[in-house]
This record gives C-alpha cells, structure tokens and sequence, in this order.
C-alpha cells in the first residue's frame, strides 16, 4: 500500500454537461508539488451532440477535433501512462480539480470506457469542499472568483484545460500551505 500521495491537478474541456451525451475534447493536467509536469491532449468528439454554450465557453471546434483530436483510447492511454510517470514508486496519484466532481465524471468515465480503468482508482479530491472544510465557508462563498480573492490571486479561468490544471495547481498549494499552517 502506497504511503505517500501525489496531488495532480486536471482539467477537462467538454461538449456539454455529461459524459453519457457529450464528448470529452480536451485534458490538462499537472503535478502540484515542484517542478511541475504537464500533460496535455485534445481528444476527437465520440460524439456529435454539442452543448453551443460549452463550445463557446472553450473555444474548441468539434470540426476541428475530428480532423486534429487525438482518438480518445489514444489519448487516454497517453494521459495513464503520464499518470504513472510522474507518480513516484509508493506514492498514490490523487486527482485534484476545482469542482472536482464535473471533470471526474468525464475522465473516470473516459478511463474505463476506453482503457478499462482509471489510474486514480476511484476517488478525486474537490478543491472547492477542501476550502469549504478548512475556511468554515458556507458552500456559496467556494466560487473559484471568491477563492482566489481569498489567497490574493488574480487568475481568471480561462478554460483551456492545461491553463486551468496549472492555475488550480498553484491555488492548491497555497490551500496546502495554510491548512498546514492551522495545525
């Protein structure tokens, strides 16, 4: 049994708001401690349903992944073995997302379809519970706008995935060294 962890933060663009309808495009990830490791894929849609507002908010072209996207088992087979790559013998990847919950469904469900299993095992860590937890917040005051005023960050989602799992990285990390700092 692995006794250490290793916090990766990730990010998932999409088509729309479930992996059961809509496609997954693109996957940014980073190690959170130093020196940061990156990975990065945009996937073809295996789908055609589209959400317009989510294609807007990304600014990903379902024509343009079709010709350019990397076939999903491909990439996710990428993302794994990236996974395991940066997570050192006896250590734990944990999976760590601001609102963990939205890009979990599609990756977790991404990794089994695709690869026949997730090498998070089956768990992620919310970044936005984390706060709730260590501030006493109520849940409306764990927006990303609201946290990062908290930590005096000025990092505007931008929603390119890599961006995103960077940008998330670097406000775990100071959500980690203040948790540390209360016991």
């Amino acid at each position: 049994m692995p006794n250490k962890e290793t916090y990766i933060s990730v990010d998932a663009e999409t088509a729309g708001p479930n992996p059961s309808q809509y496609a997954m495009l693109s996957i940014g990830a980073c190690t959170v401690d130093e020196p940061v490791e990156t990975f990065y894929v945009e996937l073809q849609p295996d789908r055609e349903v589209f959400s317009p507002e989510a294609l807007e908010v990304s600014g990903l072209s379902l024509e343009k992944l079709q010709e350019n996207g990397v076939p999903p088992e491909q990439a996710m087979g990428r993302f794994g073995d990236w996974v395991k790559q940066v997570t050192p013998e006896n250590s734990r990847p944990v999976f760590v997302a601001f609102n963990a919950p939205f890009d979990w469904m599609f990756v977790n469900d991404y990794f089994h379809r695709y690869l026949g299993y997730n090498p998070f095992g089956h768990s992620a860590l919310d970044m936005k519970a984390f706060f709730m937890g260590m501030q006493g917040v109520r849940w409306g005051d764990t927006g990303f706008e609201k946290v990062t005023e908290y930590f005096d960050i000025d990092h505007p989602l931008t929603h390119n995935a890599l961006q995103d799992a960077l940008d998330q990285a670097a406000l775990f990390r100071r959500m980690l060294e203040e948790a540390k700092k209360g016991n």
